[in-house]
């Protein structure tokens, strides 16, 4: 069994995280990090030679469909609940550029 993890290691691996402990905290997660550790290194004791690696369980494929054009809309049934308009396009307020308008 691996070694409890410290206070001081927990503290280090918040610093790297940018997290910022309690007390409290930092002891909790001294042992919760202590039992993840523990399990990974039981990964170790598998023996793997010859397996191939695999980034999915399950043999998946991605079934899409064909990728073809269609008409669209019409202009006047996509702008029917803009609440402003002025075709083709929708209106809207102005978020870029200065506070004048201009």
């Amino acid at each position: 069994m691996p070694e409890q993890l410290t206070e001081e290691q927990v503290r280090r691996v918040a610093k790297l995280a940018r997290l910022t402990l309690t007390d409290d905290e930092v002891r909790d997660c001294a042992g919760k990090l202590s039992d993840i550790v523990e399990y990974v290194s039981k990964l170790s004791e598998l023996h793997v030679e010859g397996v191939e690696p695999m980034a999915h369980a399950m043999d998946v494929t991605n079934v899409l469909r064909e990728d073809t054009s269609a008409d669209g809309m019409p202009v006047d049934d996509v702008l029917a609940n803009a609440p402003q308009a002025s075709p083709p396009f929708f209106k809207v307020i102005k978020v870029l550029g200065d506070a004048s308008g201009a």
